[in-house]
C-alpha cells in the first residue's frame, strides 16, 4: 500500500476530479441500480456520481487519506456515502450485499492470486441479481507506463464459474496525464 498512500499525498493521474466518463454514461443509461459498492473508491468522484443520482452509496479503499479526502468532498456536496478503510480482498467483512458494484482501476492493480480470491468476496456481497461494472486498463493499451494491461480472456477466465458476463467492451480510462486517456476495457458481469 506505500504506493498508493504516497500518490494520495498529491493528486494521483486517475485522480481526474469528476468520475469517470464511462461511469457517467452508466448512469446516464440507466445501468447503475438500487444499492452501490464502490470498490477502491479513491476520493470518491464516481461514488459521489451514484449518490447524487438518489442511490445508497458504499466506497471503500485501502488507503486512509483517499477515504479522508472522500469523506470531506461529501460533506462538502452534502452527499451521504459511507466511506470506509478496507480492503477489496476483505469485502465479506460488510455483512450486506449490494444491487451493483463498480470498479475503476482496482482489477488491474491485483496479483493473478488475488484475483479469485476478489472474485469470491464479490459474490459474497452481491445479490442475486447483483451487477459488477469493472473499468480496467487493456491489452490493447501500449507498455511503457502505468498498471499492468488486462486481456479480454482473462476477464473471462476470472469469472467464468458463477457469473454472466454482459458485455466486454473497449473503453477510455481517463487520467490527468493522457489527455486522449489510455484504452481499457469496461465489463458488465452479472452473478447467475
Amino acid at each position: 500500500m506505500g504506493f498508493f498512500d504516497s500518490a494520495y499525498r498529491s493528486s494521483p493521474p486517475w485522480d481526474i476530479g469528476r468520475p469517470q466518463k464511462e461511469f457517467a454514461d452508466l448512469v446516464r443509461r440507466g445501468e447503475i441500480r438500487g444499492s452501490v459498492l464502490d470498490i477502491g473508491c479513491g476520493t470518491g468522484e464516481n461514488a459521489l456520481l451514484f449518490a447524487s443520482e438518489g442511490h445508497e452509496v458504499w466506497g471503500i479503499d485501502a488507503t486512509p487519506l483517499a477515504i479522508e479526502k472522500a469523506r470531506e468532498k461529501a460533506a462538502a456536496r452534502g452527499f451521504k456515502v459511507n466511506f470506509l478503510v478496507l480492503d477489496a480482498l476483505e469485502l465479506p467483512q460488510l455483512n450486506r450485499k449490494f444491487d451493483t458494484a463498480t470498479d475503476s482501476g482496482l482489477f488491474h492493480t491485483l496479483t493473478d492470486e488475488d484475483r479469485s480470491t476478489f472474485v469470491e468476496n464479490l459474490a459474497d456481497v452481491l445479490t442475486s441479481s447483483g451487477n459488477y461494472f469493472m473499468l480496467c486498463f487493456s491489452d490493447l493499451e501500449p507498455a511503457g507506463y502505468g498498471p499492468r494491461r488486462i486481456t479480454k480472456q482473462e476477464i473471462r477466465d476470472c469469472f467464468s464459474d458463477g457469473w454472466k458476463i454482459h458485455y466486454i467492451r473497449p473503453a477510455v480510462f481517463e487520467s490527468r496525464t493522457r489527455s486522449v486517456g489510455s484504452r481499457a476495457w469496461l465489463s458488465s458481469i452479472s452473478r447467475k
